[in-house]
């Protein structure tokens, strides 16, 4: 299903916010699935980018530890600005248009100020998370840690509460980032909307939708999940898929039709 009739009241010049059920999530995937196939190689390029850009960041905190438990949650905390041009490709496919790779870059190149600085924010959040793990690894674990797997043979044996920490530490921030741009960063490429109020819009996009929007980020963790499981090579279908997925979850979730359209030609 996708949304009901049940819609929040808009507050000033915001958008309306409708009402989904769970089920919605399925729906989306299957979109999402639906646009990857039609879109075709512009698509499958974002998930050859990506998962290059994840093996490289892979390697080099196997090289050095202490930065793969940051660069992991850094990774999911700059993946929805990174689906941006996944985006563009289905608003031209909702619009009976043939999309193409000049629509990505397009939108990269004439991205909005705030669409650059939600950008920025994310990159730096996911920096300083980074940076935060290898401090707190590097000061309060005692283990003899010197590879990769002895990091994963003490994640699986801990129970302390530093470990613990950091864990509820790592979900609360890719939380915060979920409901900040769960919506946002599809509705800064479709409308003329200012960054403050395209975030304000994707909070209450989740506090509307409680249920729907965390069954969204459950699968968003297990497809994330089952892409690092792979080696990143899940990354270069499911990726995608799930970029454009989050397309018809911002479609179905927001009723942006008060705002102008943006253009996203060159």
């Amino acid at each position: 299903m996708g949304a009901s009739a049940v819609q929040a009241e808009p507050t000033d010049h915001l958008p309306v916010i409708k009402q989904v059920s769970p089920s919605a999530c399925l729906r989306w995937l299957a979109l999402g699935w639906a646009d990857f196939r039609t879109a075709g190689w512009p698509s499958l390029l974002h998930g050859v980018i990506v998962t290059v850009a994840s093996i490289v960041i892979l390697s080099v905190a196997f090289l050095y530890w202490p930065l793969l438990p940051g660069a992991v949650t850094g990774f999911v905390l700059v993946g929805p600005i990174l689906a941006t041009g996944l985006y563009a490709l289905s608003r031209r496919l909702e619009n009976g248009e043939t999309p193409t790779i000049r629509d990505s870059v397009a939108i990269w190149r004439r991205g909005s100020r705030h669409l650059l600085g939600l950008s920025a924010l994310l990159v730096l959040a996911g920096t300083a998370w980074v940076l935060i793990s290898m401090l707190l690894f590097r000061l309060f674990v005692d283990d003899a840690i010197e590879a990769p797997l002895d990091f994963l043979r003490y994640v699986v044996s801990q129970d302390d509460i530093l470990f613990m920490l950091w864990m509820i530490l790592g979900g609360l921030g890719v939380a915060v980032v979920f409901g900040f741009t769960v919506v946002s960063v599809p509705l800064l490429i479709d409308r003329e909307i200012d960054l403050r109020s395209a975030m304000l819009v994707s909070l209450r996009a989740v506090g509307d939708n409680p249920v729907a929007t965390s069954v969204w980020a459950i699968l968003i963790a297990i497809i994330t999940g089952l892409s690092v499981a792979t080696l990143m090579l899940g990354f270069l279908i499911l990726y995608p898929v799930l970029g454009h997925a989050s397309w018809h979850a911002y479609r179905d979730l927001v009723d942006a039709s008060n705002l102008t359209p943006r253009s996203i030609e060159d």
